[in-house]
């Protein structure tokens, strides 16, 4: 049976305000984590956000948490290959995985991201969803596919989040909707809903605060 895959439902008011009281709180950075012994205690549920390079993580991070440097000041300079922590007060940990797809990046960097990555997955019992972000002027490419299967491996579920929307125009977002769905349809790890979201006008950053909010 193939999943047919919808775009996310808005989210009820008990959600919603869920979510905005989430993420009004307080926000902070945690640490940056090299190695799987350097991750924080497993004592809440957590959520991360994976994405090829400039697809808009940092923005989108920021949009919901409404902070404008948050992401960011964790990506400093010698931080990109770090597995950043974020603390949403003391119910859930929001965790921003390096970009992929680095063409410049060295060999061996890449060798050790990825070691971390699968170990990472695999091993963190509190880890409910990943967010995959797809640029929505692009849909899913070839660079994601490894990631998407890494999922399916570790048996992590994954939900696709279209950034950058507002840069297209309405028949090109059902054009790229289409290609996603289709992309999606290989991987037994996805969540059968699309997270639609323009982190410059606001799109779909309530409906991601109410599913991290609201998430068992």
């Amino acid at each position: 049976m193939t999943l047919q895959f919808t775009l996310a439902s808005e989210p009820d008011e008990a959600a919603r305000e869920a979510g905005r009281l989430l993420f009004a709180g307080p926000v902070t950075f945690v640490k940056g984590v090299v190695a799987m012994p350097g991750l924080p205690p497993a004592d809440r549920l957590e959520v991360c956000f994976a994405g090829r390079s400039n697809v808009g993580k940092s923005s989108l991070i920021n949009a919901l948490t409404g902070r404008k440097t948050l992401a960011r000041a964790s990506n400093t300079p010698g931080r990109t290959q770090e597995i950043n922590y974020f603390a949403l007060g003391d119910e859930r940990y929001l965790v921003d995985l390096p970009g992929y797809g680095y063409a410049e990046a060295p060999v061996a960097v890449v060798a050790k991201w990825q070691g971390l990555l699968k170990q990472y997955l695999a091993g963190r019992q509190t880890l409910r969803r990943a967010f995959v972000l797809v640029d929505a002027r692009h849909g899913v490419k070839a660079v994601d596919e490894e990631i998407l299967r890494l999922l399916d491996k570790s048996a992590v579920t994954f939900q696709a989040v279209l950034t950058k929307v507002d840069k297209i125009s309405r028949a090109e977002r059902e054009a790229v909707l289409d290609q996603v769905k289709g992309a999606l349809g290989a991987h037994p790890a996805a969540y059968p809903e699309i997270v639609v979201t323009s982190s410059e006008k606001g799109e779909g950053i309530e409906t991601l605060r109410a599913l991290i909010a609201t998430m068992a």
